[in-house]
């Protein structure tokens, strides 16, 4: 039980902060079609997670309730991969190929950089 209420808050802290940092960016974006506030969020979310997972699977420096609180919890709520298939098929419907095609090769791209980029720096700071 503690552990579902460990994941369900960090779950309600993730989903805050993706609405208040994808509204913030698309905002930066404005009048533009490109959905840059999930963009934004889930590249933020899997440089978190590549980070927060090295110091968890290598390091052991994170425990199995804490692991749960952040990465299940704060970061499943945040990382919004729901969003960008809506948002991606909202494109297509749409009929902008062209950005559809861009939005998925970003998310895609972007998002397993940045999991490396997570990887590599939690394992140049905890050498």
């Amino acid at each position: 039980m503690r552990t579902l209420l460990l994941v369900g808050t960090g779950g309600f802290i993730g989903s805050v902060l993706r609405y208040l940092l994808s509204s913030y960016v698309q905002q930066l974006s404005k009048g533009l079609q490109f959905p840059f506030g999930t963009l934004a969020v889930n590249v933020v979310g899997c440089v978190l997670v590549g980070f927060l997972a090295e110091l968890a699977d290598q390091r052991s420096l994170i425990s199995d309730e804490t692991r749960g609180f952040l990465i299940v919890g704060i970061l499943g709520g945040f990382t919004t991969f729901s969003a960008f298939g809506n948002e991606t098929m909202s494109l297509l419907r749409s009929g902008a190929l062209w950005l559809a095609g861009v939005n998925i090769i970003g998310h895609m791209l972007l998002s397993l950089i940045a999991v490396w980029l997570g990887y590599f720096t939690a394992s140049l700071i905890w050498k």
